[in-house]
């Protein structure tokens, strides 16, 4: 594994999706992956996402191989979800002093979620965004199954998905939801032949809510409490 170099490891990036290798590097170097995707999905498909990783280190050469791989290189995760549908707004590598793990965080829009099926890192995660009649969406992500062994104890890695929907939720298979978010959290044992996160709903009309509305509804209660204070001076 350590004679893997930065372009193999391209080559090897653009038949599977993120995670599975980032479990695959980490597997190699004994450590333990986490893995937050947090998405926020408009009426039309639309939408943004965050993604954080992290992985803490048993030592300098397990860094060292981490850095050849390019895993947390900006550069590099840039040119793997770079393409004409998605817009990169932020990408940040990082290490937290507090548990000394290493993080990379990456921040881009799409012009629809289906899109990403023909990215790179993406591309079998079987994204699905289907208008049903009455108005309502059936949406779907798929989590490909990611084989264990070597000895390694699944329950240290975890992933965890984050879907904000703009809309009314009709239905949905999540292991949490609180408002318009709904949670799904795996460990790796638990993802077996793969999972396949799915909601229905139905979309609101804007995509969110206007900032002028926010701005307008802040004037009024700023005039209100202008008469209020006047008429208790008076």
């Amino acid at each position: 594994m350590n004679n893997i170099k930065k372009s193999s490891f391209r080559s090897y990036f653009n038949k599977n999706i993120l995670i599975f290798f980032i479990f695959f590097i980490a597997i190699s170097l004994n450590g333990c992956l986490n893995y937050y995707q947090e998405v926020r999905l408009y009426p039309d498909g639309s939408g943004k996402m965050h993604i954080d990783y992290w992985m803490q280190f048993v030592n300098k050469e397990s860094e060292k191989v981490a850095e050849n791989l390019g895993i947390f290189n900006p550069d590099s995760i840039k040119s793997e979800f770079q393409s004409r549908y998605t817009k990169i707004e932020d990408i940040t590598v990082y290490r937290d002093s507090t548990d000394s793990t290493t993080h990379a965080v990456i921040d881009f829009s799409f012009d629809h979620i289906d899109s990403l099926n023909k990215t790179k890192v993406f591309a079998e995660s079987r994204f699905s965004f289907k208008e049903k009649t009455g108005g309502q969406v059936d949406f779907s992500q798929f989590i490909p199954p990611i084989a264990t062994g070597f000895g390694i104890d699944a329950s240290s890695f975890n992933v965890t998905y984050n879907y904000i929907i703009s809309g009314e939720i009709v239905s949905h298979n999540a292991n949490q939801i609180s408002g318009k978010i709904l949670t799904w959290h795996y460990k790796l044992s638990e993802i077996g032949g793969g999972k396949t996160i799915a909601v229905t709903f139905r979309p609101y009309k804007l995509k969110e809510t206007p900032a002028w509305i926010y701005y307008l509804s802040g004037a009024v209660l700023l005039l209100v409490l202008f008469f209020l204070l006047k008429k208790r001076k008076n």
